[in-house]
């Protein structure tokens, strides 16, 4: 008889996994957001990684919850499908998730230029996004290459990311000493109300800071203990991240004024490297970012590829395999939506999309739990529940604020919703028989998922 050769030693372990989710979270995310975020709640922003935190604690229960009973490769897409079902609802919510990840490529993309153009003069500042749209080439041709490069160096620029951060974070404030977060807030009742409300508005960028830790799920067919580890891994993941981002947001706060840090929102970490440690300083953070941009848009090209080859396996989109006679066609599509993204917007509208797109899909994780699986999955209702309607209220108050501040990104978020969701449609009606049944290919996809 065939012995499967599923050993122990060839799975993650529980530490590698939390690794692998830190370096993903810890991202170059973090090297742009922090500014944005300043720029919304003056004083406040280092609370607004604390509340950001406290919100996706409640919302990483239900990922907790799916990953115990449902360990898979498949990750949030297996979920949605657990939830849902195939069809219209998995498929938007899906494509959902896989916009925002591609977006993040963008983000991060975008950040690549705007720090690495620090070392050059300031007439070359307007290249940033030529410079995103370069490493994601690069990512496309690394991808390409086979996984064999894309794992050797997954690990090893983790680990300069999280520590490199953490000793910045870490020296930063001990350089500048703690500073006294007491808020911009007057006595004038209408300006408290715009600072408390623009406070739960921002809490949406905070939670893109986190998001990576979805990322944790796809590992449920590779981890030793999925059922227990991927929980945890989950749960040690956001804990050492919010330890990292708040430490980050004071010594940010120490160093600069908050004038200064919105002036350098798209690099504040530099400049607030800057006056506590000199050039030196601010040399070193900006090759952190390189560092931590390069191989956050590699393993993000790597992810967002996988999950569009996934859904096209699943029939939830087009077969890929047929468009074309090319090698990789989820690759193609993925690194071209990102280069489009990337040149048609700046840092700021790309971070509101995928903070628009992500939460939209997250409520959808929630209720998905709540509504149809309470006979499956064994869960406290009352947490989902909370974190849909803290969900609901941070994305209503970001969307009003994009409203007053910016409202071409929700024309854009609006645009893509509904071509998602009328493409959708469109497409399980193409594959659904007379008795309204899809051949959705579902009991393939489970047997495959492993070797997308």
């Amino acid at each position: 008889m065939k012995k499967s050769k599923t050993k122990s030693d060839d799975k993650i372990s529980l530490l590698s996994s939390i690794s692998l989710g830190t370096g993903v979270m810890i991202g170059a995310g973090i090297f742009v957001l922090m500014g944005q975020i300043a720029e919304l709640v003056g004083d406040l922003f280092p609370l607004a990684f604390v509340a950001g935190a406290i919100v996706v604690g409640f919302s990483s229960y239900s990922y907790v919850k799916f990953s115990n009973a449902f360990p898979s490769s498949g990750g949030v897409v297996k979920f949605l499908t657990k939830s849902y079902g195939p069809g219209t609802a998995t498929g938007t919510f899906s494509l959902l998730m896989y916009v925002s990840m591609v977006i993040a490529e963008s983000l991060v993309a975008g950040t690549f230029g705007t720090y690495t153009l620090r070392l050059f003069p300031k007439e070359y500042s307007g290249y940033s996004s030529v410079l995103g749209v370069i490493l994601i080439a690069l990512a496309y041709i690394i991808n390409v290459s086979g996984n064999k490069i894309i794992g050797a160096t997954a690990t090893f620029t983790a680990i300069i990311k999280v520590a490199g951060i953490a000793i910045l974070a870490i020296s930063g404030l001990v350089a500048s000493g703690l500073p006294t977060i007491t808020g911009q807030f007057t006595t004038n009742e209408s300006q408290v109300f715009s600072n408390e409300f623009a406070f739960v508005a921002a809490l949406a960028l905070s939670i893109l800071a986190f998001k990576g830790f979805t990322t944790i799920t796809n590992q449920g067919g590779d981890i030793v203990d999925p059922n227990k580890n991927v929980g945890q891994s989950i749960i040690i993941s956001i804990a050492v991240c919010t330890v990292i981002y708040v430490t980050l947001a004071l010594s940010v706060a120490g160093g600069l004024s908050i004038p200064e840090i919105i002036e350098a929102k798209d690099y504040a970490l530099a400049a607030a490297a800057e006056p506590i440690f000199g050039n030196w300083g601010s040399t070193l953070t900006i090759i952190l970012a390189i560092v931590a941009t390069v191989s956050g848009v590699i393993a993000s090209v790597y992810s967002a590829s996988r999950m569009l080859a996934m859904l096209s396996k699943m029939k939830q989109v087009p077969n890929l395999d047929k468009i074309g006679n090319f090698k990789n066609p989820a690759l193609i599509f993925t690194v071209c939506l990102a280069i489009i993204l990337t040149i048609l917007f700046d840092l700021t509208r790309i971070a509101s999309l995928g903070a628009i797109f992500y939460i939209i899909m997250d409520i959808a994780i929630h209720w998905g739990l709540v509504r149809y699986l309470r006979k499956e999955v064994e869960f406290s209702i009352a947490i989902p529940l909370v974190a849909i309607v803290m969900d609901f209220i941070v994305l209503s108050a970001f969307i009003y604020l994009k409203y007053d501040s910016d409202p071409l990104v929700l024309v854009v978020a609006a645009i893509g919703i509904i071509l998602i969701i009328v493409s959708e449609r469109l497409f399980m009606k193409s594959h659904t028989d007379k008795d309204g049944n899809m051949n959705m290919g579902m009991d393939e996809t489970n047997h495959n998922e492993m070797n997308l």
